[in-house]
């Protein structure tokens, strides 16, 4: 059975992307520690990120590391956060989020109810930092 990732890479259920290659994605989640706060998915169902080969993780953190940087940069944040959880959905993922201080690796302090133009703002100013499209892929 496809994991809920799969299924918003797959263009089964709504997805706000940044950042799409033939072996990652990033998203927007839907329960933002701020805006900006993105996932670093795999496209290849991997439900642990232990499991993940060495090859995939390698390019995960490539493209977490692009995020990050673009985070910092569209939402002028002094850091980028990075936190892997990875209970609420058997696919592992990397958060990528806008860091001014700890608060945003408590994952319990999350936005339930984000504004879709919140959002959608969000991911035009990653879009446009990665200079990506809004299928994620590379516009430049």
């Amino acid at each position: 059975m496809s994991t809920v990732f799969t299924k918003i890479i797959n263009g089964e259920l709504p997805g706000r992307f940044v950042y799409r290659d033939d072996k990652v994605v990033a998203f927007l989640t839907i329960e933002p520690i701020a805006p900006g706060h993105t996932l670093v998915v795999p496209i290849e169902e991997v439900d642990k990120w232990t499991d993940a080969s060495p090859e995939l993780w390698a390019h995960l953190n490539e493209v977490a590391q692009k995020v990050g940087q673009a985070v910092v940069s569209a939402f002028d944040a002094p850091r980028a956060g990075y936190l892997i959880a990875g209970f609420e959905v058997p696919h592992t993922h990397i958060h990528i989020f806008p860091a001014h201080d700890m608060s945003g690796y408590n994952l319990q302090s999350v936005d339930r109810n984000p504004s879709a133009e919140s959002m959608d703002e969000a991911a035009a100013k990653l879009r446009k930092v990665l200079g990506t499209d809004e299928d994620g892929k590379l516009v430049r």
